[in-house]
């Protein structure tokens, strides 16, 4: 695929380029992407992001080059940009277990992290279903919280969050000012490189309505919705989905991800049953 090409020639420069400045900017711009849509995209597809892929890449290099008698510690360290030996030793012992220093003297086993390849996998016919809408900009109303990725901490506070939510008395609060569009949880201030994102969830308010003390309200702009049907139990569908998307759809199709929030939305029912269908909106641009 065209996508997956300019990817990997968006590795390639990254790799020509580790002894000295990587350019996020012009790296987005040789894989045809926006900034945001090459880090989101990245981390989706490889679970890093593309500057903890970048370090790890140098700390690799790093090994070869403290193994060679002539090269100091201190030289290696302002070769791969970092600002003092302290700084290269903290970040080599995270990935390694040792110092810099121990490399020459030491047997243990190294942390090798390889240069990264794209591949489209294809598997049976199993297809996805999607539409395309535009929707005006809209205010919605709830609650958020900050989350990181980091070991998975997202999947496991997000049921929470929603627990807290459903028996917190905020439903019924809700109800008094919401469409029938049904809750969202929204996915929203993505920052990929502190694996951070803010989590909300919401409701779309009511034309008129004014906004409950003790609740938020945030904008929704105008854009272009890829909408899918994530169909099961929600604790089991909605991931599977979404990695879906951006690993075979957005790929395949050569949209991009706008910089706009992403939407779960969730109509009433039991999101514990088989015939439970959630809602997918991600916004999009052409490529």
């Amino acid at each position: 695929m065209e996508a997956l090409s300019h990817l990997a020639k968006s590795i390639d420069y990254i790799e020509a380029h580790l002894a000295d400045k990587v350019d996020m900017e012009e790296v987005a711009a040789i894989a045809h992407f926006s900034k945001f849509h090459y880090q989101r995209m990245f981390y989706m597809l490889i679970g890093v992001t593309p500057t903890e892929y970048i370090r790890r890449r140098r700390l690799t290099l790093a090994v070869k080059d403290l193994l060679e008698a002539d090269k100091k510690v201190i030289d290696v360290a302002f070769k791969y940009g970092y600002d003092s030996p302290e700084a290269f030793a903290r970040a080599f012992r995270r990935l390694h277990g040792i110092s810099p220093s121990q490399v020459r003297k030491n047997e243990r086993m190294l942390i090798a992290y390889p240069k990264i390849t794209f591949q489209l996998q294809i598997k049976g016919a199993v297809e996805m279903d999607y539409r395309i809408v535009e929707k005006e900009s809209y205010d919605i109303v709830g609650k958020r919280m900050r989350l990181t990725t980091k070991n998975g901490e997202n999947f496991k506070k997000i049921p929470l969050f929603w627990n807290e939510f459903n028996s917190d008395g905020s439903c019924e609060v809700l109800e008094q000012v919401m469409t029938d569009f049904g809750y969202l949880g929204v996915c929203l201030n993505f920052d990929e490189e502190q694996n951070e994102f803010d989590y909300m969830i919401a409701v779309e308010l009511k034309r008129g309505a004014e906004v409950p003390i003790g609740y938020e309200r945030v904008t929704i702009p105008a854009v272009t919705w890829a909408i899918f049907e994530a169909v099961g139990p929600v604790s089991e569908v909605v991931s599977e989905v979404t990695n879906r998307i951006f690993r075979e759809w957005l790929p395949a199709t050569g949209y991009q991800l706008a910089n706009a929030p992403e939407l779960e939305v969730y109509p009433p029912g039991d999101v514990t049953k088989k015939d439970y269908c959630t809602q997918i909106w991600m916004p999009i641009q052409k490529g």
